[in-house]
């Protein structure tokens, strides 16, 4: 099986557990990476944004990387967050992190320094020639500040082979159907948005890489099979019993949202690493209510 077809389904950015006193939570991050092969997820993506990576050394993002190889153990593949705004250092960490176990990078566009279309595609093209494994794009501009345009996509999927695919996650439904309907074949475009996971579906993206899934594992993953298999009816009712829980998620913060679902559901402790903190009590408060009406 290829690399597209290993990477179609549902992927999940998985979270990073903390302890009270600011360290890694491993037990917790044990029980978050069971709870994925147990609810059968197609992937794991460490180390994106909803990682809080920004605010992890590289020790600490290595040690994530060995303990994740260890306890999937190769069932699912996984994927390694590899981004950042500054090319060169980038292209260092893809030659010092440990990859031999992964299946693939996930790089997230340049974010604050704004280059242009071109300098995106520069980027991407130093990136790719460094990178021992297959890269997807990713393209965030709620966060990078920069869209990385449908042109450029496509110019980048056309004109760069180990460029496979991109999470897209520009929230711009014709940005998304223009490069769905010109990629190149083999080109894997993934939603990046749970809220409009099943519409862009449904205009041929071939999967997620989702942060609910992190806490709805099962029902999320049910939901992209059923648009995978093209049954519809299906896959609306369980969007529509999560819709709210999407809402809840992203209110305030991702990870804060997500997080405060897994701790109500006694996966990990609502921790978080500064400048992120957990959400406020009345919308805590409302995600409690919210699982309570669930069960």
């Amino acid at each position: 099986m290829d690399i597209q077809e290993q990477l179609k389904g549902t992927g999940v950015a998985v979270i990073t557990p903390f302890t009270a006193n600011n360290q890694i939570d491993f037990d917790a991050l044990g029980k978050v990476l069971d709870s994925m092969l147990t609810n059968k997820v197609e992937y794991v993506v460490m180390l994106g944004t909803t990682g809080e990576t920004p605010v992890l050394s590289n020790e600490e993002k290595i040690a994530i990387l060995e303990f994740t190889y260890k306890k999937i153990d190769g069932k699912i593949p996984v994927v390694v967050g590899i981004g950042g705004n500054d090319t060169a250092d980038l292209i260092q960490d893809l030659g010092s992190f440990p990859l031999t176990k992964a299946a693939a990078i996930l790089s997230a566009s340049p974010y604050y320094n704004k280059p242009s279309q071109e300098g995106i595609f520069q980027h991407y093209k130093m990136v790719a020639a460094a990178s021992p494994l297959p890269i997807i794009l990713y393209n965030v501009p709620g966060r990078t500040g920069r869209n990385l345009s449908a042109a450029t996509t496509l110019r980048i999927a056309n004109e760069i082979p180990n460029i496979i695919g991109i999470k897209e996650a520009s929230g711009d439904m014709g940005q998304c159907m223009q490069i769905l309907k010109d990629r190149p074949a083999n080109f894997l475009v993934l939603s990046g948005d749970d809220a409009l996971a099943l519409p862009q579906m449904a205009c041929g993206m071939e999967g997620v890489i989702s942060v609910a899934a992190n806490a709805f594992p099962l029902e999320f993953g049910n939901m992209v099979r059923a648009c995978l298999n093209n049954d519809y009816t299906s896959a609306r009712a369980i969007n529509n019993s999560l819709m709210e829980a999407y809402d809840l998620m992203f209110v305030e913060n991702n990870p804060a949202g997500v997080k405060a679902f897994m701790a109500l559901q006694g996966l990990i402790g609502n921790y978080l690493r500064m400048p992120n903190v957990p959400l406020s009590e009345g919308v805590y408060n409302q995600i409690k209510h919210w699982i309570s009406q669930k069960d």
